[in-house]
C-alpha cells in the first residue's frame, strides 16, 4: 500500500465522522465563525458564538452594531479589534455586492475584507459542498510530517500538492480528517507517535 492509500485508510479508521467543529446554522454564521477562529481555537470560538449568534441574528445586526460594541462582544477572542472591523466590512460588502447572501465562489469570498483562501475554502467546502482542502496549521503540519509536502512549502503549495495526490471526491472529508488527526493525535507538541498507524511514513518519528 502506498503513502496516499495508507493515509486515507488510517484516517478513515481513526476519524470516520470528522466534520467541521465550528457551530453554525447558516452560511453567514459559518463565515464569521471561521473569521473568528484565526489564531484561536474552535472551542473558544464556539463558546463565544453561543451568545454572539443569539445577539446578532442577521447580516443587518452586524452592520448596525457600533464597532466598539462588536469589539466588546468578541473581546475574549484574540485579535478582536481587527476581527470586529473585518466582520463589519465583510457584512457590508455582502449586503452591497451580493444581495445579502454569502457568495459561493472562491473569488467573491476572497474579495471580502478579512477573508483569505483558507476561510473561503472552509465556507465553500462545508456550506456549499464544493470539494476543497483548507490548509490551516494542523493540515500544514500533518502534510509536512507525512512527507506530502516539503517543509519549505507555502500553505498554497501544500494545498496544491494535497489536491494532486488525493481524489477530488475525498478532499472535503479528508480536510476534516487531517484536522482531527493534527488536533487530537499528531499534535504540535507531544504527538502520539507510539500509537500512530502512520509512523512509517513520518518525517519526524518519535519527535
Amino acid at each position: 500500500m502506498g503513502r496516499v492509500e495508507a493515509i486515507m485508510s488510517a484516517l478513515d479508521e481513526m476519524f470516520p465522522n470528522a466534520e467541521c467543529e465550528l457551530n453554525h446554522t447558516n452560511a453567514l454564521e459559518l463565515l464569521i465563525a471561521v473569521m473568528l477562529s484565526a489564531q484561536s481555537t474552535d472551542v473558544s470560538v464556539n463558546k463565544l458564538t453561543k451568545t454572539l449568534f443569539q445577539k446578532y441574528q442577521s447580516l443587518q445586526d452586524f452592520i448596525d452594531a457600533p464597532l466598539a460594541v462588536l469589539e466588546n462582544d468578541i473581546r475574549r477572542i484574540g485579535l478582536y479589534k481587527n476581527k470586529a472591523k473585518n466582520i463589519k466590512k465583510a457584512c457590508l460588502a455582502i449586503q452591497t455586492h451580493h444581495k445579502g447572501g454569502v457568495p459561493a465562489s472562491q473569488e467573491a469570498l476572497e474579495a471580502l475584507p478579512g477573508v483569505g483562501r483558507k476561510t473561503a475554502n472552509v465556507v465553500l467546502s462545508v456550506w456549499y459542498d464544493v470539494p476543497r482542502i483548507a490548509v490551516d496549521t494542523h493540515v500544514e503540519r500533518v502534510a509536512k510530517r507525512l512527507k506530502l509536502a516539503y517543509n519549505s512549502d507555502s500553505t498554497l503549495k501544500v494545498e496544491e500538492k494535497l489536491m494532486r495526490k488525493f481524489p477530488k471526491n475525498q478532499w472535503s472529508q479528508l480536510h476534516h480528517q487531517i484536522i482531527f488527526f493534527g488536533r487530537y493525535h499528531c499534535t504540535a507538541r507531544n504527538p502520539n507517535c507510539q500509537a500512530c498507524p502512520l509512523i512509517s511514513w513520518c518525517r519526524y518519528p518519535n519527535i
